[in-house]
């Protein structure tokens, strides 16, 4: 759990209203109570404090039952894709790396069977064609074994003639780039240039073994809606992509906690998630310096994807480099969002419902973050749009 500093005396203090604020608890506890989760975390803050921090049901952790506290660590999934962006910005305003770049002047390995013309902003942006270049979990620790695959990795289709959504493949490039341009681990760089600066020391992208008592096991529940349902309620099929069951289910493996994958391997509290963005909002540290430098970080959340479609849904990715925006055009919803955020609200969802964004009309960032994985995709996303919705309305 963040540091007691980090918390504000009541959602008062930070200009939330406390009856909204419940009304949004409450809703992020009803699948507890209705018995399909097993537990969920929520923290909401604004003006760089937690105004409030709630951890409902029970957790698996180090084996055995307990009940899931503020304390329990869970797996973020692509929220990371957030923390490993932000960690790209911090290069981009130190003149160390250009979006514009193409990958393979910095990773010579990558730039084999035709992916040598894709650029570092391509990658960010998902249109760089590699969506399900294989990566196994085994191999995730052994640094050797990723520049293989960067050089066997084939293109499914022409660099940036499209979107397509890259679960994990894409952002182990952006963590060899971090690594290529600061000589340190990623995990490393993104300790000391991102945790520490906020004073949030258990944010980890890549988890040292004595934290792995604290983290609940994910598990899956409910039922897939069947291809005759989504039929009815007029639903796309939704596309096979590496995000299968034994994936999820093999961030429960001390090797892949430890190895933290750069798109999806992130694990914390939500109080954490809610004030790493909460220092994207306000872009200092602890000690009052910029974590990113202020032009860096304006031009970062510009969108920048254009006319680029999502496959399943026909809306505009609007996509900034990593992160999405909401926009204005009243589809924000289908970007990972409420209905009642401001066009300017950014961030990444992660895969089980978990939810990381700001909002800099209102100043409110949120964490929401589960152990229960949903199988029911259609009951997951309204999920996620009903707590969104009514945490961007939670200033007072």
């Amino acid at each position: 759990m963040p540091a007691q500093s980090h918390f504000a005396d009541s959602p008062r203090e930070v200009g939330l209203d406390p009856e909204k604020v419940e009304v949004l608890f409450n809703r992020a506890e009803r699948e507890v109570k209705d018995g399909l989760l097993p537990s969920t975390q929520i923290a909401i803050a604004r003006n760089g404090k937690i105004g409030a921090m709630r951890t409902v049901g029970r957790a698996v952790q180090g084996g055995s039952e307990k009940p899931a506290t503020n304390d329990t660590l869970y797996t973020i999934f692509s929220c990371t894709k957030a923390i490993m962006s932000a960690a790209s910005w911090i290069l981009i305003g130190e003149g160390k790396l250009n979006p514009g770049e193409r990958v393979a002047e910095i990773i010579p390995e990558f730039g084999a069977k035709g992916k040598d013309t894709m650029t570092v902003e391509q990658v960010l942006l998902h249109v760089g064609g590699f969506p399900n270049a294989p990566y196994p979990q085994n191999e995730w620790l052994d640094k050797s074994k990723r520049l293989e695959r960067f050089a066997k990795w084939r293109l499914e289709w022409p660099v940036g003639s499209k979107f397509e959504y890259h679960p994990t493949s894409g952002f182990w490039v952006i963590a060899e780039i971090i690594e290529r341009r600061t000589g340190k681990d990623f995990r490393q760089f993104v300790h000391e240039r991102i945790a520490t600066p906020l004073g949030l020391p258990e944010l980890r992208v890549g988890l040292p073994r004595e934290y792995h008592q604290r983290v609940t096991q994910l598990c899956y529940v409910g039922e897939a809606l069947s291809d005759e349902e989504r039929k009815k309620l007029g639903l796309p099929a939704m596309p096979e992509t590496e995000v299968t069951e034994d994936a999820i289910l093999g961030f429960n493996r001390p090797n892949v906690m430890e190895a933290g994958t750069p798109g999806g391997g992130g694990i914390m509290t939500a109080g954490d998630l809610a004030l790493f963005y909460q220092g994207l909002l306000h872009n200092r540290g602890v000690n009052g310096a910029p974590i990113i430098k202020p032009e860096a970080l304006k031009d970062a959340l510009r969108v920048r994807s254009g006319d680029y479609k999502d496959p399943i849904f026909g809306v505009k990715c609007n996509r900034a480099l990593g992160v999405v925006v909401a926009g204005g055009d009243g589809l924000a919803n289908y970007r990972g969002f409420g209905k009642t955020n401001s066009a300017l609200a950014f961030g990444h969802g992660g895969a089980g419902g978990q939810i990381g964004w700001a909002d800099p009309a209102t100043g409110i960032s949120i964490g929401y973050t589960t152990n229960g994985f949903d199988r029911n995709d259609l009951r997951l996303a309204r999920r996620g749009v009903a707590i969104s919705s009514l945490a961007a309305v939670c200033a007072r």
